[in-house]
């Protein structure tokens, strides 16, 4: 008795973020011949095909032709675009996952010619290195099946977090979409500051390298808040407490609130500039 072959999973376009799920995906053990990609540059197309194996066509309705899921990795001003040439596979009518920031479900569903069960996802960039994370939002034509094969396919790029909202999900673009630009802008900040001090930059880099991966550990492992953790670090009248006291001096959680504030406005004027 054989098994029977998996449902084939389309990804349109072959990007970074495309790469590593795929990666993932067949580092799991998921047949190469069950994944497709549309990617119309043949420089990407090519390395795809002979990094993982995959089928690559040119044509996004072609690489969709026939799978049960396909996500769609584009930028958001073409993502109409895309969706106007896949609104044609009304018959196999399978889920759509959207991992592109600022595109509603509402719109999605629309440029697809209606009646689509879509799934936004917002996954970040380490889930280059399988470290990521990522937001997801479901309507309603959604299943708990199709909800249960999104949860495998992003998995490959770390853990997921449901949302009821969708309103919400340009919330998780301001704070995990965008969050890595946000450690790595502190990261740049400690080490020009730890070379000011006299520090080599070689040693300034490493330091605050893994100062920034084992306190995210940390953070991640112990299941205690940051402010439990942070207090337990900064003892009284000493250099940790130095530090921080200048920070909220200057406003610090006044200024990163204002931040994801700003990032969550602007995946909102994305979307209306997109409609």
């Amino acid at each position: 008795m054989t098994n029977a072959p998996l449902p084939e999973i389309a990804f349109i376009g072959g990007g970074n973020m495309a790469r590593s799920l795929i990666g993932g995906l067949v580092a799991q053990g998921r047949p190469p011949s069950s994944i497709r990609v549309a990617e119309p540059v043949d420089g990407l197309r090519d390395a795809l095909a002979r990094d993982f194996g995959v089928r690559v066509f040119a044509n996004a309705a072609e690489a969709a032709q026939g799978a049960s899921t396909c996500l769609l990795a584009v930028k958001p001003q073409v993502m109409r675009d895309v969706c106007g040439e896949l609104a044609g596979i009304a018959a196999s009518n399978p889920l759509i996952v959207s991992i592109a920031a600022g595109i509603t479900s509402a719109q999605l569903n629309r440029w697809l010619g209606g009646g689509r069960a879509v799934v936004r996802a917002m996954p970040n960039t380490p889930a280059l290195i399988g470290q990521g994370v990522t937001g997801l939002f479901a309507t309603p034509a959604v299943s708990a099946a199709q909800r249960d094969d999104t949860e495998a396919l992003l998995r490959a790029a770390g853990p997921t977090a449901w949302i009821a909202d969708e309103s919400l999900m340009d919330a998780v673009t301001a704070v995990s979409g965008s969050g890595p630009a946000y450690v790595f802008l502190l990261a740049e900040a400690m080490q020009a500051a730890a070379e000011r001090q006299g520090l080599p930059a070689d040693a300034a880099a490493l330091l605050v390298q893994q100062t920034l991966a084992g306190a995210a550990a940390m953070l991640a492992r112990s299941g205690e808040p940051a402010s439990v953790l942070r207090a337990r670090v900064t003892s009284p009248n000493g250099t940790t407490q130095a530090a921080i006291e200048t920070l909220q001096a200057g406003g610090f959680e006044s200024l990163v609130d204002r931040a994801i504030d700003r990032a969550t406005q602007r995946g909102r004027e994305l979307s209306a500039a997109n409609d």
